[in-house]
């Protein structure tokens, strides 16, 4: 249970530092949700899924291409921006934001939230 308050407090930590977002979430690499921090009425199984499908994507892509080991996946449709970091060997960091969202400044907090998320796996 500590874990878990643990993630939760570091994921309110990121919506707190940037309010425009749309939603923060923690999920397995097999797609399972581990903690989130919705506010635009996303269904956090969905978007487990999702977000550990991109970066299942990024990490055979990025092995293929020899860049070494994943690090993130920028995804930006026509109303918004997807984040996904990879949080340790075994969890991925879902950020979501605005179309007009500070990508520098969403790169520089979620990194180092997924860096501290990695250390408690």
């Amino acid at each position: 249970m500590v874990k878990h308050e643990a993630l939760k407090n570091h994921l309110d930590s990121l919506r707190s530092s940037i309010p425009e977002l749309k939603g923060v979430l923690l999920a397995s690499n097999e797609g399972l949700p581990v903690a989130h921090s919705l506010s635009n009425g996303g269904d956090p199984n969905r978007v487990a899924a999702m977000a550990a499908a991109a970066s299942n994507l990024g990490r055979r892509i990025s092995e293929s291409m020899a860049t070494g080991g994943l690090a993130e996946v920028s995804i930006r449709g026509d109303e918004g921006a997807l984040f996904v970091y990879s949080a340790g060997p075994k969890a991925v960091l879902a950020v979501m934001g605005p179309l007009d969202s500070n990508a520098g400044l969403i790169h520089l907090e979620a990194r180092g939230v997924a860096k501290e998320i990695a250390g408690l796996f």
